[in-house]
């Protein structure tokens, strides 16, 4: 598989974000490529409408290299973003057998994948897990960058952690079924990388001819403005993770100083 792939730098390590057309029918093939073993229980999280679509594919590349899975589906919409769809996750790792060498994949978009992310950063106090987003502004946005979260009923995203994917996969087919409305959110986000660091990608998206085939999903296009908007959210990343060193050694000397 000829995919594009961007190297997310994070303290002392790293992960890689894959581009590609095809990746839903290849992610067994890339999970055995970055380590994973044959028999290894996977637990995928989505939600009915999207595991309607694409869960069948992604079950079929996984079980073709004998990775145990089994998909979990929760309700869509941010009123159910929630500590109580958090416990009815951790129910469903429990009865599958989830253990520490066991991996979770949230297949779907923002709201999936922080979810999924935060159940993965606490159960039996952190296991692996892969983002698989399939709206453009997940894929631009929030599978990179280790931001997990539920909401409480005084403010949204008030319970969570920074917890850092595996890898993220992305396969620009599933942009063949999103909402034009979500579309455009993504696209929204895009040009706000153009416009905060990335000049070049600032000048492609002026273009008409460029914006024609960008929302006729002409797939090299898409995978430029992605490849584009994720090198700009991993520079972010590393600040935040810098940042965040940089504030835990203050605390330490202010506690213990």
């Amino acid at each position: 598989m000829n995919n594009s792939k961007i190297l997310v730098p994070i303290e002392k390590s790293f992960y890689e974000v894959y581009i590609d057309p095809d990746l839903l029918h290849n992610i067994g093939k890339e999970l055995i490529k970055i380590g994973y073993e044959q028999n290894t229980k996977i637990l995928i999280i989505s939600n009915k409408e999207i595991a309607d679509i694409f869960g069948s594919r992604i079950l079929a590349s996984l079980e073709k290299l004998n990775l145990k899975a089994e998909i979990y589906t929760i309700k869509s919409g941010e009123k159910y973003k929630t500590l109580n769809t958090l416990s009815e996750i951790y129910d469903s790792a429990s009865k599958f057998g989830l253990g520490r060498d066991s991996l979770m994949i949230a297949l779907g978009g923002g709201i999936v994948g922080d979810i999924t992310g935060l159940a993965a950063a606490t159960w039996l106090r952190g296991v692996d897990y892969v983002q698989v987003p399939t709206t453009l502004l997940s894929m631009v946005d929030s599978s990179v960058g280790g931001k997990t979260a539920v909401n409480h009923p005084n403010g949204k995203n008030l319970i969570g952690a920074f917890y850092q994917p595996k890898a993220v996969f992305i396969d620009t087919k599933t942009l063949n079924t999103l909402p034009a409305r979500e579309f455009k959110a993504g696209m929204a986000e895009i040009i706000k990388y153009g416009v905060i660091d990335d000049e070049d990608l600032f000048k492609f998206l002026e273009s008409k001819d460029n914006i024609k085939k960008i929302l006729n999903l002409k797939n090299d296009y898409l995978v430029k403005i992605i490849r584009n908007s994720v090198e700009t959210k991993s520079k972010i990343v590393s600040l935040d993770e810098k940042e965040q060193g940089i504030r835990a050694k203050l605390n330490y000397g202010h506690s213990f100083g």
